[in-house]
Formats: structure tokens, sequence, C-alpha cells
């Protein structure tokens, strides 16, 4: 997911947006819908020309019918798609002499304009029309391009903008007033048009821009040189000392903000999350730290969206939350937070009870971003993707408002306009194309020992079923290699790989401090790195005893304790997972440290049970045994040892271990990951302090 923009820097200040047309590779396409693809892919990769998810294009073609006869084809962009990374597949054709008569009615609804396209598609199997279909239809030219550009909406929403309009482009632009998207604002645009004979853009007043042009060259060439008349009109005009009032706060130097925000995080975390979890991103860019910092910005936060297409995913307002970032009194941002979101979600399910139709469910009730003096923006989402949707747009906003109160006031729409649009059928049938939620989705899951055959299969199950995933271990190349693996196959940022030693406290406080600032928070944590060695007891020295202790003991006890603290600041519950043995309740000879230790990890699980639940914390165990395949364990010294105390060779190990259960089976790591999963799960939720087996049936070990 593309959510970058580019400006071009001239002497020390922002100018033009780029003209990214390549003659080159141009001149390599197929003419027609391949022209479209790439034009609309420039469009959108410049997120200052339109923002994620937004605007729409098209082109006209001839084509052949199912008979053989030639028919004029518009394609448009699907519903859902985004311009920055739509390929051919993502357009939508419909035979234009359907289409076009619509423009003699009077009035047609939302419903019937989708309907009445649904017949008119060349092929059943295409997208659904974007919503803004007709306007591409109304209008007489091959090319059309619908933008939503920073510079052009800083007029759109600036009170005094069709007069700013007319300084910058004189008779050539046709203004509309706000109306929401659909047959009658299509209309209004193609009669505009028709009747301007110097038309060369309209500009949709708190909405965006429309140009146009016989190829596809020239349509993205407008779309880009009448951007930058307005930019070069804007940035003429700006006094960055003045810029939003001027500055109000200080911004706080990136390591001390990066410590307040890994521990308000998890607080920002608990208090979004109700039926549904969020996960979290942070940004401290120039333009957030610029604007949250700034004089005006509780003011014209709270005026509203600077862009119909945000709101479903901004919502109306940011929740701005009043702390002096000098005190940098954690304990006072902590309680604003809390009841800054307890608040915002009162206030928006009145703002949804005022403005409600018949049908209308309301959303999540949280605020998905969230301004903080000194700090930045939090923004939240139900996967980090999303979040970063949310950042990404809200950027659009600051730039939009620092254009529009530059050249007059920023004005928004209306509560009950941008309720209109937030919950409008056509704008949330685009949700509904997203996948269905899975088992984990919106958790986050740390697993140590993660690049290990245990941890790396138990990550990529937890990715497979919709978690984030905290990928820990001493190894970070091996971590590194299973979160690109998850990352590429789940989506980007969905796996985070973090190098940490069990045994140091400081690395597991910063391992959970790195996990807080990424994602938020946890929810589920796997004990997971392991080692085992083997001697008589006898035999057994003072440094193979505390190694054991060291990392089975120890860090068990450090990462379990880390995480109970964020877990509880979170207030969400939590699921804690230990990985114990067979040893952990069998007594095997000649392995003495080893076995004491892991029976130690059960006892320690069953005590934080015992305390965890009062906080929603659940903690069981999982004992495998014999786990050969992907173990670095198996692959050292071990293997030698315990075939050497079964009078065997290395080699034979696996089979003995498989004829010595009862079920005559062999334990692979997907058995135990299965287990895994199984107790971080719903189906789980009401068990706690419980051991489970998976060795396959050892009558020696067990447990009752």
């Amino acid at each position: 997911m593309y959510l970058g923009y580019e400006k071009t820097v001239c002497e020390g200040r922002i100018m033009m947006v780029q003209n990214l047309w390549n003659n080159e590779k141009a001149s390599q396409l197929n003419k027609g819908l391949d022209e479209l693809v790439y034009r609309s892919n420039l469009i959108g990769t410049d997120r200052a020309v339109c923002n994620w998810g937004g605007g729409n294009t098209s082109m006209k073609t001839i084509e052949k019918d199912f008979r053989g006869r030639d028919i004029e084809v518009m394609w448009v962009k699907g519903s859902g798609s985004d311009l920055a990374t739509m390929k051919a597949h993502n357009f939508t054709g419909l035979k234009l002499e359907d289409v076009k008569p619509l423009i003699e009615r009077e009035e047609m609804s939302d419903e019937e304009m989708v309907a009445y396209l649904s017949h008119c598609m060349i092929d059943s199997n295409h997208p659904r029309a974007s919503i803004e279909t007709l306007l591409h239809a109304f209008l007489p030219y091959k090319h059309v391009d619908h933008t939503h550009p920073d510079a052009i909406i800083s007029i759109c929403c600036a009170d005094n903008g069709k007069q700013l309009a007319e300084e910058i482009y004189g008779n050539r632009f046709v203004w509309v007033p706000y109306i929401r998207p659909g047959f009658t604002l299509s209309k209004m645009i193609a009669e505009g048009v028709q009747n301007n004979p110097n038309a060369e853009l309209v500009l949709m007043e708190k909405h965006g821009l429309v140009v146009w042009g016989d190829t596809a060259q020239e349509s993205y060439d407008k779309t880009i040189a009448i951007i930058n008349e307005a930019e070069s009109y804007i940035h003429n005009k700006i006094e960055e000392e003045k810029v939003f009032g001027g500055e109000k706060y200080p911004a706080l130097k990136e390591e001390e903000a990066e410590e307040i925000l890994s521990q308000v995080m998890p607080v920002i975390r608990g208090a979004v999350s109700g039926e549904k979890q969020m996960l979290l991103t942070y940004d401290r860019e120039e333009d957030v730290l610029q604007f949250v910092n700034s004089k005006d910005a509780k003011n014209l936060s709270q005026i509203g969206a600077a862009c119909p297409d945000h709101l479903v995913h901004t919502k109306r307002q940011p929740l701005y939350i009043e702390w002096d970032p000098v005190t940098k009194n954690i304990a006072s941002l902590k309680e604003k937070i809390k009841l800054g979101v307890e608040n915002f979600k009162k206030e928006y399910t009145a703002y949804f009870e005022r403005n409600k139709e018949a049908g209308d469910q309301i959303s999540e009730t949280a605020p998905r971003v969230i301004l903080i003096p000194g700090i930045g923006m939090v923004n939240t989402g139900k996967t980090l993707a999303m979040a970063k949707v949310s950042g990404a747009l809200y950027h659009r906003a600051i730039s939009v408002m620092k254009g529009a109160t530059t050249l007059g006031n920023f004005v928004s729409l209306n509560e009950n306009e941008s309720f209109k649009i937030e919950y409008w059928p056509l704008e949330l049938y685009k949700l509904s194309l997203a996948p269905t939620e899975a088992e984990f989705s919106r958790k986050i899951a740390f697993v140590t020992g993660g690049a290990g055959g245990i941890g790396s299969e138990t990550c990529r199950l937890f990715a497979e079923q919709g978690a984030h995933v905290v990928i820990a271990d001493l190894n970070i190349e091996g971590a590194e290699k299973v979160a690109l693996e998850i990352n590429e196959k789940y989506g980007s940022n969905r796996a985070l790989a973090v190098k940490m030693d069990v045994t140091k406290e400081e690395a597991v406080k910063e391992a959970y401090k790195k996990t807080a600032l990424t994602f938020g928070g946890v929810d589920i944590i796997v004990n997971n790195a392991g080692l085992a060695t083997s001697s008589p007891f006898d035999e057994t020295s003072l440094q193979e005893w505390n190694l054991n202790l060291n990392v089975l003991g120890t860090g068990y006890f450090l990462v379990a304790r880390e995480a109970f603290k964020q877990m509880k600041e979170q207030g969400l519950g939590g699921s804690m997972v230990f990985i114990g043995s067979k040893n952990s309740v069998y007594a095997g000879k000649n392995v003495t440290a080893y076995s004491s230790v892991k029976a130690m990890e059960a006892h320690l699980a069953r005590c934080i049970a015992a305390e965890g639940g009062e906080f929603g914390i659940r903690v069981n165990t999982v004992l495998p045994d014999a786990v050969l395949q992907g173990s670095a364990i198996w692959g050292s010294k071990w293997r030698e040892e315990r075939a050497a105390n079964y009078g065997i060779e290395p080699d034979q190990l696996e089979e003995h271990y498989r004829k010595r259960t009862t079920l005559l089976v062999n334990i692979f790591p997907k058995d135990i990951a299965e287990a895994i999963c199984y107790f971080s799960s719903s189906k789980a939720e009401k068990t706690t302090g419980c051991m489970l087996t998976v060795d396959g049936g050892v009558p020696a070990a067990f447990t009752r």
C-alpha cells in the first residue's frame, strides 16, 4: 500500500507537484486500457494530487461487442480501488449508448443509478463502477480525471474560494457548489462545462478537481499544470512563521517523544478499543508537528474534514489532547487521553443519534486521529495498514488547512453533510470489499524464539489467522527472514523482527517498547525461547544449572512480567502461552537442570494466571515432546546426548520417539503451533492455569 507523496523542492521551499509522465515508457504501452492504468497510477503516486482510495479516472474507446459490432465503451475506475496501485482488472467497462441518455432525466436516486449502471456493464465480472461514473460519462471528452489535490482543495475549502479561483484561472473554470456525488452533481458539472466555452477545469466546492483531454497524456499534463497554478499562487503567499497562527508549543526531541509514546500508546489502544480492538501508529513528520504545536490547531482541527473522501477513514474530527509538552507529565497525559477518548465516544454517539436515518448502524465510535502537542499524531485502525491510511489522509487535511488559512478561512462540510457522506451506502460499500476478519484480526502476538521451528510456525499460523506478529529472537537474521516471508504473503507491516536476549532485562523492556511504538501494545505472548542440556546429576555444573535457569526461568519471568504490565495498561485482557515440556511433569534421567526449570515454568504460569484473572489475562502452558523438525536445540549437542542416553544413534532418535508414544506418531512444530493458537483464541477464553500435552501420548508424562 503506497501512502507517500512527492514534492519538488526549490531554493529551500516546497514548490510544485512533479509531472511524472515518461514518454519512453508510455510509448511502449498498448493503446487503450493500458494507457488508463499508467495515467491512473501516476496520478495516485503523488498523494498531494490524489489521496488514498480517492479520485477516479476514465477513458472512452471503441470495442467489439459479442456480435462483433463496434460500440463505444467508457472504462472507469471500479469502486474500492486505489489509483496508485490499480490494474486493468480494477476498471469497469460500460456501454456509453446506454449511459448517455440519463442526462435527459431530471433526477435519479443513488439506488436507481447503481442498478441502472449494473445493466450497462460489458462484463458482469467487472467491479461495481465508481460512485462518480456519470460525471465521466456526461463529459464529452475521451479522457477525464477527477482528483483531490491539496492545493485545489485549499481553494475549494476557503470561504473566499470562488474569488480566489477567478484570480488564478480567470474564466477557464466552472465552479460547482457542494453537493454529494451522484446523478445531480454529474449533471451540474456537464451543464456548467457546456455553458462555458472557455472551460478547462471544474472546481468542486469542498471536494476537488476535474480536467479532461483528447489523449491520456494531455489529460494528465493538464491535471498537473492546473494544480501547479494553484500551488504557485498559495506558496507565494505563505509566511511560514504565521502558519496556523504560529507556534504555541515546542516539539519534543525524538528520543523524549518516543519514550513518552511507548508508555501512552497502550493506554490509547485500551481507550479506543471497545468490542473491537484497534492497532496504532504514530507520526512525527514536520507538517504534523507544525500543526499540532500551533496556536490554531485545536480550533482548526474541529471544523471538519478537508475532503468528503476522508470521512470514512478519519471521521469528521480528530481528538485534540490539550497537554503542555514542556511539563513532560506522563501521568497527566494518560488521564487526559482516557478522558478525551471517553468524551469523543460520547460526542460521536450523540452526532450519530442526531443525524441517523432508518437502517443506519453506528460504526466504531473511537477517534481515528489523535493529536498531541509536542508529540505528534497517533492513528488508529483495524489493521496497521488502515491506521496508516488514516494518518496519510490527515497529512492531506493539514496541507489543505495550511493553504486555505493562508488564503482565507478554512470551511468544511456541515455536520449533516458530513454524516451523509460517512454513512452513505455507496461509500460504505467500499469497506465491504475488505477481507472478512479472522480469529486473530486486530490482535498483536509477541513470540520469543520466533526464528526457530515452533516459534516460526506459530508466527506463520498467527499471521494466517489475521494477527500482527512480533518475532523476537537472538537470531535476528532468522527472525527477519520469517518476518519478510509473512509480510510478502500477508501484506507489509504484518510482522516485525526484534533482536532480544530474554535473559537481559533492558533488552526485554526495549523489545516491548518497540512493540508499543510499532503496533500500540500486545495481546498475546508466547514464551517459547529455549535451550536444552543433558548430563548426569552429579556431573551437572553450576554453569549448566544457571544457563537453564537464566533462559528458561528468568527469561520467561521477564518476558511475562513486561507483557503483564503492558496488558494492564491496555485494560483489554490478554493471553500468555508458555512452552513447557514433557519434562515439566516427568522426572527424566540426566536432565536435572532442564527438567527442574521446565517444571518451574509451568508453576510460574499458574502463579501469573492466579494474579492475572482479575485483569482478564489468561496464562496456559503447552507441554510438547521431541519436536525435532526445525529445532535449533535438536541440531545441537542435545541430540547426541539424548541418543547416548537411550543407547541409539542420533539419526534413530525420531523413530525412537515415535515408537514410545501411545499414538505412534511424531510431533511437528505445526502441532505445537495449533495448540498455542487454541489457547490464544476465543475458543479458550474461559481457560487459564491449564496445561495441554502435545506429545503423542507419553504415559509417564500424563498430567493426571
